[in-house]
């Protein structure tokens, strides 16, 4: 199992140089992996500064050798597909082949769309995400590529330079369990980012197994495929190792530890950083 932090991009972490020290800390802490959120707006964040994720994952970049970074998750329908494939391209060289691109549809709908005049509908957006993983994947290829869909159109263009990694960057797709369609989704990819349907309940490791069996039902690839997941963990380090363990032996390949002003200060998040991740049997 494989150990990640996921950020918020808002309040004591609105800024690229405190993350990008944040970053550096984790990977010297032994951290696998460093996340940030994608949000335009945050219903509880009220009037707090935020940060756009990939300005800030360009300076955690340069801060940092081997870990793994990306948003968790990206909401595709609010992005034109090519311009976010620049900037994967150009994100994945910069951090020479680190990027793991999240994706989802970008809740809470109403905030992140219809405050700016945009569809909030979530069916609209799934057929708006799926139509931009088609391009985006498209255009990392490197070869001329053309699209004709319901909500985008392409001509024949071709994206150079291709992506450092081989075959692709990798793509996690997030979703609300016991929620199915999210799920369908995931199995094309690379890995799944779920939460519970009913959040902030929590997943249990029953549900982690029944999501794990349905995905395998669509999985059409013998490739690797990642599930990253993160829930409250008991204060008894003993317990905690337990629970994570559990978890591991269910099918999840990244633990995610949040880090975010709602659940502690900025020094004792940062306090949790520098102790590094859990340690399992």
């Amino acid at each position: 199992m494989k150990f990640a932090l996921s950020i918020t991009n808002f309040g004591d972490y609105f800024h690229p140089r405190r993350l990008a020290d944040l970053a550096f800390e984790a990977e010297r802490a032994g951290w696998d992996g460093f996340f940030l959120w994608d949000h335009m707006l945050f219903e509880r964040s009220g009037n707090y500064e935020m940060v756009d994720p990939w300005i800030a994952l360009a300076a955690v970049a340069m801060k940092t050798e081997k870990i793994r970074i990306g948003t968790m998750i990206t909401p595709i329908p609010r992005r034109r597909p090519w311009k976010l494939a620049r900037e994967t391209i150009s994100l994945d060289h910069l951090s020479n082949g680190r990027l793991i691109l999240g994706v989802g549809l970008g809740a809470p709908f109403k905030t992140e769309y219809a405050t700016f005049g945009e569809n909030p509908d979530p069916k609209i957006l799934a057929k708006k995400l799926d139509e931009g993983l088609d391009i985006i994947t498209g255009l990392w290829s490197g070869n001329l590529f053309g699209y004709k869909g319901e909500h985008y159109q392409l001509k024949k263009v071709k994206f150079l330079p291709k992506p450092i990694q081989s075959t692709r960057i990798p793509i996690w797709v997030g979703g609300g369990w016991p929620a199915k369609a999210p799920f369908r989704r995931a199995a094309k990819w690379d890995g799944v980012v779920p939460i519970h349907a009913d959040w902030p309940k929590q997943l249990t490791h029953k549900d982690v197994k029944d999501m794990m069996s349905y995905i395998e039902g669509y999985r059409t690839s013998s490739s690797s495929f990642d599930v990253c997941l993160g829930t409250d963990l008991p204060d008894d380090p003993e317990k905690a190792v337990e629970l994570i363990t559990s978890f591991a032996e269910a099918g999840v390949t990244w633990w995610i530890e949040g880090i975010y002003g709602l659940r502690g200060s900025f020094e004792e998040m940062r306090s949790l950083i520098q102790k590094g991740p859990p340690k399992i049997r």
